[in-house]
């Protein structure tokens, strides 16, 4: 039988444990652009032999799936892939979101169904890779592009994956009962639905004054505030006001902080005279993305003197590109299936999160000097605050602190100018890993 690329579908479903999936139910990735749910290098090392007139032996070395993955952004797929190439953190409750990177390789299985009947199913799938493109230029929808490793693969013609991928004996591989699920009905993203805006300048936001060993954190959607223990801060409590969702948790997109001066209002709501606005219209949204060390005295934490959420909007952009690379370490073992005769070799049998590398590649039409002006120093020290993209209804990413690590604008007779911009980020603050805020985004996982 001839395979077919428009009989293939694919979805996918959250992994608590990395390489065990559920097994309950299933989301479906939405427009597929490039996929390969069999990508299985098995590593053979030819072994050659006095005697023998070419090599003899062919030694197998361990088995390493990866997963070559590009969707359109429809759905909740695209969100899924680009948060856990973030980060999943717990915010409060069973509330999570990528407001942070992360030490941990979080996981999705992915299953793909032929319509002649076949699946295929990869566990462990973690993107190392992942690019967001917007391209102003041509038609087309807002693509996300991932580079993924994984666990394991299987084929199975009823979706009942028993053997290796059933460790002990249980039935989380067994996807035979679930309801295959219904694309997204939504329209993808095209370039048009994405903001890009930027900030030149901070001011004194608001000022926090807690005990010497609190901290406080600040991420896209929540400002959280720790104890001396680590532990989120109970006298910030759940009942004190609305906009308090969780003790130490506050809801930056509440009704009730739509600026800095309310944000004061809830903070001493909870701890009294504890937060002092300084910027006080400036929207809470717009402070910078870190983790700020409290010191028994007032704590300053900057902001973009903005009331709206859109800053300075990036004009006549032709093409954007974010990338995050996390360079994810694999840790090769002999790793045990349901019983002793499903003994496999695998090269990703664990995965370990590396340093990740968030970059920001923006074209656009030659409007003015602002962007050169940073990158040679002569505004705000060379850094760029803020960097906001903004999906409207479907979340918006912000990247803090970012360098213009290079900048072209090449004059040709007769042509448009056009300059190409490189941006990296590392986050603010002065506490613990402040540069996990590098980039935050607000959406749920």
């Amino acid at each position: 039988m001839v395979r077919l690329a428009q009989t293939v579908e694919a979805a996918f479903e959250v992994e608590s444990t990395y390489g065990d999936p559920p097994g309950t139910a299933l989301t479906h990735l939405g427009l597929l652009d490039t996929f390969d749910p069999r990508a299985v290098e098995m590593n053979i090392t030819p072994v050659p032999s006095i005697g023998q007139s070419t090599d003899a032996h062919h030694a197998a070395g361990p088995i390493a799936v990866t997963l070559p993955l590009k969707v359109a952004c429809q759905g909740t797929g695209w969100q899924q892939l680009l948060g856990r190439a973030i980060g999943s953190t717990t915010e409060y409750g069973s509330t999570k979101s990528p407001s942070k990177l992360t030490n941990t390789a979080d996981s999705l299985a992915i299953l793909a169904r032929d319509t002649a009947g076949d699946y295929s199913l990869v566990t462990g799938v973690v993107p190392n890779e992942v690019t967001l493109e917007a391209d102003y230029t041509t038609g087309g929808y807002i693509t996300l592009d991932s580079q993924c490793t994984a666990f394991y693969t299987q084929d199975d013609s009823d979706a009942n994956f028993a053997g290796f991928l059933q460790p002990d004996g249980g039935g989380g591989a067994d996807y035979s009962a679930v309801a295959w699920p219904s694309p997204p009905t939504a329209d993808p993203l095209v370039p048009t639905d994405l903001v890009v805006s930027y900030s030149t300048a901070t001011t004194n936001g608001i000022s926090i004054n807690r005990t010497l060993g609190h901290s406080v954190e600040v991420g896209e959607r929540y400002m959280k505030i720790f104890d001396t223990t680590g532990t989120l801060d109970s006298g910030y409590g759940s009942g004190d006001h609305a906009a308090i969702v969780n003790n130490g948790v506050i809801d930056l997109d509440h009704s009730d902080t739509e600026t800095i001066t309310e944000l004061e209002t809830v903070l001493n709501a909870g701890v009294t005279s504890s937060a002092t606005a300084n910027a006080g219209s400036a929207n809470p949204q717009n402070l910078l993305k870190g983790i700020y060390k409290m010191i028994g005295s007032n704590v300053a934490i900057p902001v973009v003197n903005d009331a709206d959420e859109t800053l300075t909007a990036f004009n006549n952009i032709k093409t954007v590109s974010l990338k995050i690379a996390n360079n994810n370490m694999p840790v090769p073992a002999r790793t045990l299936g349901q019983d002793d005769s499903t003994i496999k070799w695998l090269q990703h049998s664990k995965m370990r999160r590396g340093k990740a590398d968030i970059t920001l590649d923006i074209t656009m039409t030659a409007e003015n000097e602002d962007l050169y002006d940073i990158y040679r120093g002569d505004t705000n020290n060379g850094v760029i605050p803020l960097i906001r993209l903004d999906f409207g209804t479907n979340g918006s990413i912000a990247l803090t602190n970012g360098t213009i690590t290079s900048f072209s604008r090449p004059v040709t007779a007769g042509g448009e100018t056009t300059e190409t911009v490189s941006i990296k980020f590392r986050g603010n603050g002065d506490f613990l890993n402040y540069s996990a805020y590098a980039i935050s985004a607000d959406w749920s996982l």
